[in-house]
Parts: C-alpha cells; structure tokens; sequence
C-alpha cells in the first residue's frame, strides 16, 4: 500500500488522515497555511497524535521521496496554488483530490501540475461542522466516492486511488468530470443554495420562528450552517453546471406560487416531491447484479463510466479487474 499525504486537515482531509492511519497506511497531513498558526488544524492533529504540521512543502517533499499517494484536500478557491506547490516538491506524483467540483480541478492540474499522474475524487460525505475537530475515521463509511474517468486516465492510477476509497469503507462511482459537476448540481449545490434561502426566510419571523421551528426546519437548512466560504467554492465554482438547474427550481417554485395563487391548491407540487422521494429510494434500493470490469480491456474506460451511469459502484479491485454492483 502506497503512503499517503493529504494537504488540507479540515473536515474532510482530517477524515481522510484519520482513515488513512486506521487503515495501516503510513500517512501524514499539512494544512495550506503559510506558517504555524496558534489553533489551526495541523496543530490540533499533531496534539491528537497524528503526524501533521503546517509546511505544506515539507510534506510534498517526503511525499516525493517515499512514492506517496497525494490527496488534495482544500476548497477549490485554493487548488491552483497549492498545485504549484506540487509541481514544485513532488513532480510526477499521483495525486488525487476531495474536491466538490470536478471539471475545475481537472483544468487547474492539466495547466498548473502537468508532471503529475492526476485521478479525481470526491466524498459524497460530510457534516455541517468544519475543520479537525468534526473530522472522523468513519465519516466515508457506506459514502459515495466518486473518482474520475477521463479519456486520459490512467487507469492503474486509478485502479490505486479506488483501492484508496474502498479502504476507508466507501462505495467507488467512476465518473467524467462533467457528469459529476452536473449531478452534483442537483443533489449538492442546489440544496446548499435553497437551505441558504429557507434559513433567510424563516429566521425573518424572529423569536416565534425560533420558538417553533422543528423538524422541517432544521432538516431543510442543516447545510447552512457550511463554512459560507466553503459554500461559495463550491456553488460559485460549478456555476455553468448550477446555473440550469436553479433555473429548474425556479420555475417548480414559481408553478407552485402561481398554482397556490390562482386555485389555492398545491397538488402537483406536493405530489411531484412525494413521488420523486419515493422513486429515488427505490432506485437506491433497487436489486444489483455482479460485473467485472478489466482495466487492460480496450473499453475499459467507457465500462466503468456506464456503471456509474447506470448508478452502479465498484465493490472490489483484484489484480487488473474491479468488481462492481449495478442495478
């Protein structure tokens, strides 16, 4: 097993040192700070234990010497620079990223990191809180991991960073970027969005809103209580993908105004959600068959795209084949 670096020691670079470590890798963090920083992550996980400082190019540098695998772990408004960084200390390094928008990162590698072997990554796991002290070694437990297939990939690169994911309990998704970043949009980035908004509206009707609010409330804006910078990355980063879809909530919303304006019901909107919940349970719920996929096959690439397409997720690596599970 390759030794693995994460750069960033927030909630899910913390999570991914913390499974890193619990699954026998030799493992080591740095936060992308300038220098050391009374109460900053890198602090808090060298107090617990764990191998962390706040000099990203040490890191890097022990990355290079030791082969290790690199894990990316900063907001995206933060990518290209710690990429220089890499290109810098551990040129030709493979390097995988736990960032929410895919298609950027990928863009921001080819230009600023061209030395490395590069296989996209994204949790689909996370928490309202931030920063080391939310992070936890079972936070990718039974989680969605996306991890890129490009036409470029490498894929026994990518047979190692899928390895990487399954050992921290996740289920792996092979994706293009451009998929990830338009599906991300719809059931990440949008909700972030409309938990901002609920949370605005409702905390106008003051100390009776707060007296009352329950359930609803609380599950419909748990997410807006994200760093709003972190918030931003990631939303204002996926722009092209979230611009069509807010527009779709828009016009469901203003359907549903217009309905409640003109005949007092709410029917259709009601019924679409309840209906849509249900399907998209059954979906995940839905019984799964067994394929293999072998990673020297001339198609190989377009199979482990279509078993994400088709919803599926790779269960197993053995050799050159992976394992997976489709509905």
């Amino acid at each position: 097993m390759r030794d693995v670096c994460v750069i960033g020691l927030g909630l899910i670079g913390g999570s991914v040192l913390r499974a890193a470590v619990t699954s026998g890798r030799k493992s080591w963090g740095a936060a992308a700070v300038s220098g050391p920083v009374p109460g900053s992550d890198a602090d808090t996980a060298s107090a617990d234990g764990y191998d962390a400082s706040a000099d990203v190019a040490d890191a890097l540098r022990r990355a290079a010497a030791t082969d290790a695998v690199v894990v990316l772990a900063v907001p995206l408004t933060a990518v290209r620079p710690v990429l220089a960084l890499v290109e810098e200390h551990a040129p030709g390094c493979l390097l995988t990223d736990v960032t929410s928008v895919k298609a950027p990162v990928r863009d921001a590698v080819r230009e600023v990191a061209p030395s490395v072997t590069f296989v996209g990554g994204h949790p689909m796991a996370g928490t309202a809180e931030s920063g080391w002290p939310a992070a936890t070694e079972g936070l990718f437990d039974g989680a969605a991991w996306v991890t890129t297939v490009e036409e470029d990939t490498d894929l026994m690169a990518w047979k190692e960073v899928a390895a990487l994911a399954l050992d921290f309990g996740a289920r792996v998704v092979p994706l293009d970027s451009e998929t990830h970043d338009k599906t991300a949009a719809r059931i990440s980035h949008l909700p972030h969005l409309m938990a901002a908004v609920l949370a605005a509206v409702g905390a106008e009707g003051g100390p009776v809103a707060a007296a009352l609010a329950a359930g609803s409330f609380t599950d419909g804006t748990r997410v807006a209580g994200t760093r709003p910078e972190l918030v931003r990355a990631m939303t204002e980063g996926n722009r092209e993908a979230l611009l069509p879809v807010l527009d779709e909530a828009l016009g469901a919303l203003g359907a549903a105004r217009g309905s409640l304006a003109s005949t007092g019901g709410l029917t259709s909107t009601v019924q679409t959600g309840h209906d849509a919940v249900r399907r998209i349970a059954e979906q995940r719920l839905a019984p799964r068959t067994t394929v293999r996929v072998r990673l020297a096959a001339p198609d190989a690439r377009d199979a482990l795209r279509a078993v994400g397409e088709r919803g599926g997720r790779i269960t197993a690596v053995e050799g050159d084949t992976v394992v997976a599970e489709v509905p």
